[in-house]
């Protein structure tokens, strides 16, 4: 085998560290996106019974959106198997508590139901902000691209850059906006 061939089939097999930052995402859309990683979809060897899938780094899972009032209105189930142990707990509290859970949880529901789900799930890094560790940062090779597109805020644009931005009409010195 040539050394060409060689690397070829060694970076078919290699488990790539992928980063995904959920700023104003979805995490349900956003789950399906980083199942795809975590299973292996993604490459050309892939097969239900083969674990070829790679690492996910979530950073910003704190800056997650949810559509509509679903913050007021998803309610996430747990039982503690005794007697009247079941608890349900609004998304904003869920979110409030720990703000990676609900992400979790979305990846979690989206990946298959077999023997498998926990072997993905480890491979699985989520991080509230982006303050990742930097042995696991060296690791990462690969961005994934955001479903939904994040607006620069208008604080955040440099004042050379507003000043020089086209003005479709200018007020007189002395006008008052009501």
């Amino acid at each position: 085998m040539s050394l060409v061939r060689r690397g070829q089939h060694w970076g078919t097999f290699a488990r790539i560290w992928h980063i995904y930052d959920a700023m104003w995402q979805d995490p349900y859309k956003s789950a399906d996106l980083i199942r795809m990683y975590l299973m292996g979809l993604h490459k050309p060897i892939y097969h239900p019974l083969n674990e070829c899938g790679d690492h996910v780094v979530v950073i910003n899972s704190k800056e997650i959106a949810l559509r509509g009032d679903e913050w007021r209105k998803r309610v996430y189930f747990h039982h503690n198997t005794y007697h009247r142990g079941d608890t349900w707990t609004l998304a904003w509290e869920l979110h409030k508590k720990d703000p990676t859970l609900i992400v979790e949880k979305a990846v979690y529901r989206a990946l298959p139901k077999n023997l498998l789900r926990r072997g993905y799930m480890q491979r699985l890094h989520i991080f509230p902000n982006d303050q990742v560790p930097k042995d696991m940062l060296k690791n990462v090779s690969n961005q994934i691209k955001q479903q939904r597109y994040v607006p620069v805020r208008l604080d955040h644009i440099p004042k050379e850059e507003r000043d020089s931005f086209p003005q479709i009409m200018s007020y007189p010195e002395q006008y008052i906006l009501k």
